[in-house]
C-alpha cells in the first residue's frame, strides 16, 4: 500500500535518531530513518511525535457553569450542591454548546480518546445523556468519546437512578459509574454499580475515597466485588486521595490488592489539590493519590482533567500535558524514568483503562500528536505545547508554535 502522507524527522521513544512514519489508510505503514516516497511531507524538525492523548475522567455535562454559580467555601460538598441545583435546568443545547466547547480545547490539545461521566438522575434526567451522545457523534472524526452514566448523587437514597442508569446503557452508554462516598450506603451502592455493570457487560468507573480521612476506606468492598465477579482489567477508580493520608506500608498493602484485582487508579490533581485540606491551619497536604508508589507495585495509573470551570475545579484549559506537569511538580517527580510516568500516564496508561491499543507501531492505529519537545520526560517538565494532531491519519488541527518577531 502507499502512504498517505510522511511524517518526516520525527523523534520516537525509544529511537535513537528521528525516524519517518508512513501513514496510509488511516494506520501506520512504516517506521525507518528516510522513508522515499511522493507522498505529502509534514516535517517535524526533531520534535516528539507520540500516540494520541487519552483523557480518561472529565464531566463534559458540567464544564464552564462558573459563571451561573456562587463559591463560597470552596469545599466538596459545596461543589455538589451547587451543581445539583444547577443541573436540573439544563437543556440539551446548553450540555451541547458548553461541552463542544471543551471537547474542542481538548483535540487542540492532543487528546484522541475521551471517557466522560454523565450524570443520570432524577433531577437532570436523560437530558445530557442526548447532548453528550450528540457530540461523540459529531466529532468522531477527531476524537472517540466513551460515554460513562453516571450515579453522582446515589443509588440507595435514589433508588430511580439504578433504571435511568440502566436505561442509558440500553442507548449507547459505554460503561457506568458510581460514586460511593455521596451514598449512605457505600458497599450497597457499590454493589449495584456492579450489578449494572454486570447485566450489561461493561466496566465500572468509581468515583471513591474522596477525602483525607485514611479511615473508612471503600477500595477493599470495590476490590472484593472486582475479584468476585471476575472482573480483572474492567474497573477504575479516580480520586483515591484516602491513599495520600496514609502511611507508605499501608498503601503498599492496598497497592498489591489493587494490582492483583487489575484496577487502575486516576489521579485528578487540578480538582483534589483545590478542593481538599482547606481545613489545615497550616502546612496544607497535597491530597493527591501516590501514583509513583502504586505503580511500583503494577497498579495501572492515570492522570486526568476531572472539571472545568466549575465549582469543583474553577480552573482549566483540557489540556493534559498541563495536568502531568501539575501532578510532577506535585508528587515531587525529579528521575527521568518518574517524569515518563507522568507522560504514560496522559497515553498509554489510560488508554490501557479503556482497553484500547496506544502508541506508534507498524499497523496500529495513526492516532498521533506532535508535541514541541524531543522526550516524553522534556514534554512533561517543560508542559510543553502540541504543534498538530491526527486522527486514524487525518490532520484534525495545527497549532504552530509561536514565532517571535524583532523589535
Amino acid at each position: 500500500m502507499l502512504p498517505d502522507l510522511i511524517i518526516a524527522g520525527a523523534r520516537l521513544a525509544g529511537h535513537t535518531v528521528p525516524m519517518d512514519i508512513a501513514i496510509g489508510a488511516g494506520r501506520v505503514l512504516d517506521i525507518a530513518p528516510l522513508i522515499a516516497s511522493e507522498a505529502p511531507r509534514h516535517d517535524a524538525a526533531g520534535r516528539l511525535l507520540a500516540g494520541g492523548l487519552v483523557e480518561c475522567h472529565i464531566h463534559l455535562d458540567k464544564t464552564e457553569i462558573l459563571d451561573r454559580c456562587t463559591i463560597n467555601s470552596g469545599t466538596l460538598s459545596e461543589a455538589v450542591v451547587e451543581t445539583a441545583r444547577l443541573k436540573a435546568a439544563f437543556t440539551e443545547a446548553d450540555v451541547y454548546a458548553r461541552a463542544a466547547g471543551v471537547v474542542e480545547q481538548a483535540i487542540s490539545h492532543g487528546t484522541t480518546a475521551m471517557r466522560t461521566f454523565v450524570e443520570i438522575d432524577p433531577r437532570g434526567g436523560m437530558r445530557s445523556f442526548e447532548a453528550i451522545k450528540a457530540i461523540r457523534r459529531d466529532y468522531a472524526h477527531a476524537i472517540d468519546i466513551e460515554i460513562c452514566a453516571f450515579a453522582q448523587e446515589g443509588l440507595t437514597n435514589e433508588p430511580e437512578t439504578e433504571a435511568l442508569l440502566a436505561a442509558a446503557l440500553a442507548d449507547g452508554a459505554d460503561l457506568v459509574g458510581g460514586c460511593s462516598y455521596t451514598d449512605p450506603d457505600p458497599a450497597e451502592h457499590i454493589k449495584r454499580i456492579f450489578d449494572l455493570a454486570e447485566r450489561f457487560g461493561v466496566r465500572a468507573d468509581f468515583h471513591v475515597d474522596f477525602d483525607l480521612d485514611p479511615a473508612g476506606s471503600d477500595l477493599p468492598t470495590i476490590i472484593a466485588e472486582t475479584e468476585r465477579r471476575g472482573w480483572h482489567g474492567r474497573v477504575a477508580c479516580g480520586h483515591a486521595t484516602k491513599l495520600s493520608a496514609m502511611p507508605r506500608n499501608e498503601v503498599a498493602v492496598i497497592a498489591d490488592r489493587l494490582a492483583h484485582a487489575g484496577i487502575g487508579v486516576v489521579a485528578l490533581p487540578s480538582t483534589d489539590l483545590f478542593l481538599l485540606g482547606r481545613d489545615a491551619g497550616k502546612l496544607s497536604p497535597r491530597g493527591v493519590a501516590p501514583l509513583l508508589q502504586l505503580a511500583s507495585s503494577g497498579v495501572v495509573t492515570a492522570i486526568a482533567s476531572n472539571n472545568i470551570l466549575n465549582p469543583f475545579t474553577p480552573f482549566g484549559d483540557a489540556s493534559l500535558m498541563r495536568q502531568a506537569n501539575l501532578f510532577a511538580n506535585v508528587a515531587h517527580l525529579a528521575r527521568q524514568t518518574d517524569v515518563e510516568l507522568a507522560f504514560a500516564a496522559i497515553g498509554a496508561n489510560p488508554a490501557r483503562l479503556l482497553g484500547r491499543a496506544h502508541g506508534i507501531e507498524v499497523g496500529g492505529a495513526a492516532d498521533l500528536v506532535l508535541i514541541d519537545a524531543t522526550s516524553p520526560s522534556d514534554a512533561v517538565r517543560r508542559a510543553a505545547p502540541v504543534l498538530a494532531g491526527w486522527k486514524a491519519g487525518r490532520q484534525t488541527f495545527t497549532r504552530p508554535a509561536a514565532t517571535l518577531l524583532s523589535g
